[in-house]
């Protein structure tokens, strides 16, 4: 069985560091943490039953806009979809199928206008709230009973569509670092555990106590 933890943003190097691009940012942090290095889409293969020309690997063969770290223990791909954020769902769901896995084995983090900057909260399952990525994500899957990790940007008082495409400020940039740092560890306690419910209790309790 592979997890999948999910890293939403957008690509190119325009939106670098910015906030919606928060859960990249993420997946970014963990994966220097552990060693890892995303690689793309067109390299990843299961090492499992498949092709015995292929060394019993069965390639990928859905759609490739994205790029992938993998663990392997326990097994957990680590996904940074390049599609834009509304269209993150095209990735998410052949892959979960390709994966065979389920949706309550799939993790997504993600930026929240409606948290403040740097909480950080976890839940089962839920609607999308607004972010047209879940949506995406929720549309694929059919489903909105999967885990996901919001990770708070705060609302602005203007515009909300220029404060999420713009980079955290100086003044932001340690609390969201250390919010990037917590939200990594909570990622792998997941991974490891695969128990949304052991992880919110685990962490939310700490994140409380720090608020």
């Amino acid at each position: 069985m592979t997890r999948i933890v999910v890293g939403l943003g957008n690509p190119g190097t325009e939106y670098e560091g910015t906030r919606h691009n928060v859960g990249f940012l993420v997946l970014d942090t963990l994966a220097r943490h552990e060693g890892l290095l995303f690689e793309t889409a067109r390299k990843l293969k299961d090492a499992g039953k498949g092709d015995p020309t292929l060394g019993g690997q069965r390639l990928y063969g859905g759609p490739k806009k994205f790029r992938f770290a993998r663990s392997f223990d326990p097994d957990a791909l680590w996904v940074k979809p390049e599609t834009f954020m509304n269209l993150s769902g095209t990735v998410v769901g052949p892959l979960a199928r390709w994966a065979g896995t389920s949706p309550n084995d799939i993790l997504v983090v993600y930026d929240d206008l409606d948290l403040d900057l740097g909480v950080l909260r976890l839940r089962p399952h839920g609607g999308a709230g607004g972010q047209k990525g879940m949506r995406s994500i929720i549309d694929s899957l059919g489903t909105d009973r999967f885990p996901r990790l919001r990770v708070g940007i705060g609302r602005p008082r203007t515009d909300a569509a220029r404060h999420v495409l713009e980079p955290f400020s100086a003044k932001e940039l340690p609390e969201i670092e250390i919010s990037i740092a917590e939200a990594s560890e909570a990622v792998l306690y997941w991974i490891r555990t695969g128990d949304i419910e052991q992880c919110m209790t685990r962490f939310h309790s700490r994140w409380n106590q720090g608020a």
